[in-house]
């Protein structure tokens, strides 16, 4: 299945990676990695920084996958709210996971400073809109419940968030803990920093179609019958992992994106904040270096390609008019669209670790809106997992968690 469908922002940016060639012989690795996206990049990160030699395969070009459709936008965050999310799970797991959410942005933000690579990754604050009187409460709560368990926020008023976003809605909560990327351009230029410093192999257009446990580890066999022995397999294919799970964990939802013409910077909003609703489904925005508005939302249950392509123009139309009645003195203009496939999980939270009697095969499934801070998360759980570390977040986010 595509994907996406439409021009994602990011691929019209920057050039493809070149590197073109397929597994074309039977290797022997210590680990392999299915998914070059920004998932797949950083657990390479951090196993190839540990010593471990490892491959990436992908079906497709390098780094084209959803991360590519991605817009992006480093929150903590998580698409079920805190307060909500404490009638689903345990309190330790849900607030562990945000403060881990929190945590990992900072991580990220390491990665990127520790490699010197620029991934056009900056520092932004995040606003939370209430959208109605019903949103106006939902913040109320969340507020208390952050506050209660000691995650930054601020409670704004109508007349906050009229001063200082000129923006007409009820209140707000703000936190100074988020940050945006190049989704695309991370991904690419982490691998590459790790085929030149540790030897990283990557192998695209490589379509994993079996595989098999063995004594030392596991067997793959690719689509034109080539094979992969390795001791670790690790599993960073997003919803394309269901292959490999026994049981399906995740729904799949389509969403829409758009990008606008260059805007003057003066026409942009207080902060640059990223800026998100309370109502469902919720509408988003951010800025791009290059001065541009990218917004997404209008999520919809994903029914086939076909149905989510030929919404495009109208949930195009839709972003546009959501904008407007955030910012209506802003003349915007859309540049490119896009939707894309991804998948969420009932209580918000991702997937990572072994599933049950499969050892040594490892998932870095980030469901959700916030798949690049769960991708951290996952890295740093499989290369202490590989260490024998002890890792409390491996219960929070694991298969079996209650």
């Amino acid at each position: 299945m595509d994907l996406y469908s439409g021009f994602p922002y990011w691929l019209i940016k920057n050039p493809l990676f070149n590197h073109v060639h397929e597994l074309e012989r039977d290797i022997q690795i210590d680990v392999a990695i299915i998914g070059s996206g920004i998932t797949g990049a950083l657990v390479a990160h951090e196993l190839c920084t540990a010593g471990f030699a490892c491959a990436i395969f992908d079906k497709r070009s390098i780094g084209t996958g959803s991360s590519a459709a991605s817009t992006a936008q480093l929150q903590y965050e998580i698409d079920v709210p805190l307060h909500e999310m404490l009638d689903k799970v345990s309190e330790h797991t849900a607030v562990t996971a945000y403060k881990a959410s929190l945590q990992s942005i900072t991580d990220i933000e390491e990665v990127f400073k520790k490699t010197k690579i620029d991934a056009e990754f900056e520092r932004k604050s995040s606003l939370y809109l209430a959208s109605d009187k019903k949103g106006l409460k939902r913040i109320h709560k969340e507020f208390e419940v952050r506050k209660k368990y000691g995650i930054p926020v601020e409670l704004l008023t109508q007349q906050d968030v009229k001063t200082q976003y000129n923006i007409d809605r009820l209140g707000a909560l703000k936190n100074n803990e988020a940050a945006q990327m190049d989704a695309y351009k991370s991904a690419i230029e982490l691998l590459k920093y790790h085929q030149q410093k540790h030897n990283l192999e990557l192998y695209p257009y490589t379509n994993i179609v079996q595989h098999e446990a063995t004594a030392s580890g596991y067997e793959l066999l690719t689509e034109s019958s080539k094979k992969i022995r390795c001791k670790y397999l690790v599993i960073a294919a997003g919803y394309e992992a269901g292959t490999f799970l026994p049981e399906k964990v995740m729904d799949l939802i389509s969403t829409y994106a758009l990008v606008s013409e260059p805007m003057r910077p003066n026409q942009l909003w207080h902060e640059e904040s990223l800026i998100w609703e309370t109502a469902q489904p919720y509408f988003y925005m951010r800025t791009t270096r290059d001065h541009r508005i990218m917004m997404g939302g209008e999520d919809i249950k994903f029914k086939n390609e076909e149905v989510r392509d030929a919404l495009l123009a109208k949930k195009t139309r839709k972003l546009l008019e959501k904008f407007t009645t955030v910012f209506p003195d802003i003349d915007i203009k859309c540049e490119l669209a896009w939707c894309g496939t991804f998948s969420t999980t009932k209580d918000g939270l991702p997937y990572i670790g072994e599933y049950p009697g499969l050892d040594n095969m490892f998932f870095a499934l980030g469901y959700g809106g916030k798949c690049f801070t769960f991708s951290m998360i996952a890295a740093q759980i499989i290369r202490n997992k590989l260490f024998g570390k002890y890792d409390e977040r491996t219960a929070v986010f694991g298969f079996d968690r209650k």
